[in-house]
């Protein structure tokens, strides 16, 4: 028996429909206790100003967030007893707000994207709350490192992957899982996917806000741009039509940055066995092309992806209609 709910992190790596050829694998977040990958920066985000003195009891957090890192430190601070204030674009899907209420937070929603959030939250500081600051926090990747990754090195079965594929918000999933596989296997890629009309790090100015929880319009300080091989694009048409894809074919139900993820990974696995670059269809590259030698001793090439978190959370987009 667990004696808190915080001890319960953990979730499943399942083998998803892959290409002909190839493994495609993702690691299924949304089973999480909050419900998505950010329940684990979110705790260690927490015991890490626990322990160097910058949060006490009685304190008040405050964070900006698009929804999911807000989620989990919700649930973390119902757990250990501090009240939590929660700043989000107005634009981000109701759903996260009742999760984010029902665990006892007060929210206070912004005009604008996750940039204006941060404005008012930092406000808030100032008055005296607690802010952790999940985009620069090194306890946001540290918990990638130690917690996910770990599981991973577990659940692979003595695999040896040939890359992870994987969305970019704060960074700290990418950067964290990234680190620890590239300790473990040397020439594995570390591949970036975010959304086509936020393409910072492809070099292209921010157009919207469209997918949550990836794509924040600025490369965040917590994503080790110096570990990537390159990134890919996706559009949100295409990452929802994977999202319906996933869910009734699959038994997968997750949302907009997972579909996109899932999409990515799959055209990785595609190149490892083609030879040839994913800038093609709902897809494109930048900086990346395959490397001859996928496949380790006569296995398939293996790509590795994170679902982030529950399709659950997206039903008032109409995604599923």
């Amino acid at each position: 028996m667990d004696d808190s709910v915080l001890e319960t992190l953990g979730s499943p790596l399942v083998r998803v429909d892959s290409p002909a050829g190839a493994t495609v694998a993702a690691k299924l977040e949304s089973r999480n206790p909050g419900g998505s990958a950010k329940d684990r920066p979110a705790r260690y985000m927490v015991e890490a100003a626990e322990a160097d003195g910058r949060l006490e009891p009685g304190d008040e957090l405050v964070e900006a967030t698009s929804g999911n890192t807000g989620v989990g430190l919700a649930f973390v601070g119902a757990a250990k007893g501090y009240d939590v204030t929660l700043v989000m674009p107005s634009s981000k899907s109701p759903e996260r707000r009742r999760v984010m209420r029902a665990y006892g937070a007060d929210i206070e929603l912004v005009d604008g994207d996750i940039a204006d959030a941060k404005d008012r939250a930092d406000e808030l500081e100032a008055e005296g709350m607690v802010q952790l600051r999940q985009f620069e926090n090194e306890a946001n990747p540290r918990a990638h490192y130690e917690s996910t990754a770990e599981e991973l090195l577990d659940q692979l079965d003595g695999r040896e992957p040939d890359a992870l594929v994987a969305g970019v918000g704060t960074g700290g999933t990418i950067t964290g899982i990234g680190r620890r596989l590239r300790e473990e296997f040397p020439g594995v890629d570390v591949v970036a996917v975010e959304p086509d009309d936020s393409a910072v790090l492809s070099g292209a100015e921010p157009l919207g806000d469209t997918f949550q929880g990836m794509g924040p319009g600025f490369v965040s300080p917590n994503l080790d741009v110096d570990l990537l091989d390159g990134v890919l694009t996706v559009g949100l048409s295409d990452a929802e039509a994977e999202c319906r894809r996933l869910a009734s074919e699959e038994g997968i139900l997750v949302g907009q940055s997972s579909g996109a993820s899932n999409l990515a990974a799959r055209r990785v696995a595609e190149s490892f066995v083609d030879g040839e670059e994913p800038g093609y269809g709902d897809v494109a590259a930048e900086g990346w092309s395959p490397r001859a030698d996928a496949g380790t001793a006569g296995a398939d090439p293996f790509v590795l992806t994170v679902f982030w978190d529950s399709g659950e959370r997206y039903m008032s987009t109409g995604m599923f209609e």
